[in-house]
């Protein structure tokens, strides 16, 4: 069995990245940075809204950060969660797409974007960073589409808990920083829904949840094997 290790994203240190990989290039650049905004962000404060003007890009340095939009209809779709190391407002478009909101307190440095754009144009290894990160956040997008296309509400938690433990890289215990109603409203479910699966995959044996934050993961092969 895997050892036991408790990672609490509120207590991780600043995200560095190792010498000599991409990332390096893109926080050379926030570091160099001409301007950036005040931080740290207090729990609930948003680093920017949905329809908001593009104008910073952050990374996030410590603490946990959620992104939604808000659909026509009011409901609520979270459309990721930041932690250390992650990038946020790399928009396509000229508008913010979602809202971006601190878990906790969160700490994070930025750059203007015209400013990332003009350094990119004349620095490949930066414009090589900005390419990788990009493809990063597609990716992270096709594996929310796959736990939202799964049929069972066991199917998306399991895969949300396995998706989530390995991006901490505690196959065996994870803190979520996020509510049950941000996990449901990541998933697509309720949360009496959210909150009765944990439950059935408590009673059978699969996970631990020793309180609405901290889940152990006790049997990661059945997880996995719900979510083949």
């Amino acid at each position: 069995m895997t050892a036991l290790r408790i990672c609490d994203i509120t207590d991780l240190p600043v995200a560095t990245p190792p010498a000599d990989t991409p990332d390096c290039h893109l926080c050379a650049a926030f570091a160099n940075a001409s301007a950036a905004p005040r931080s740290p962000f207090s729990p609930g404060e948003q680093l920017f809204r949905q329809g908001d003007p593009v104008r910073l890009v952050y990374r996030v340095l410590k603490g946990a950060v959620v992104s939604y939009r808000l659909l026509s209809d009011g409901r609520r779709q979270v459309t990721g969660f930041h932690m250390p190391g992650d990038f946020l407002g790399l928009e396509a478009g000229v508008e913010h797409g979602s809202t971006a909101e601190a878990l906790g307190v969160v700490h994070a440095s930025a750059i203007e974007r015209t400013e990332l754009a003009e350094r990119a144009a004349t620095d490949i290894g930066l414009a090589r960073a900005l390419w990788q990160v990009t493809v990063r956040a597609v990716q992270r997008s096709e594996d929310h589409a796959l736990i939202l296309a799964r049929q069972g509400a066991t199917e998306r938690v399991a895969a949300f808990l396995l998706d989530f433990a390995a991006r901490l890289g505690c196959p065996e215990v994870v803190d979520l920083p996020m509510t049950r109603q941000d996990i449901a409203d990541h998933v697509g479910l309720t949360i009496h829904t959210v909150s009765r699966t944990l439950s059935q995959l408590q009673t059978a044996g699969l996970i631990e949840a020793r309180s609405t934050r901290h889940v152990r993961l006790l049997q990661r092969g059945r997880l996995e094997c719900i979510c083949a």
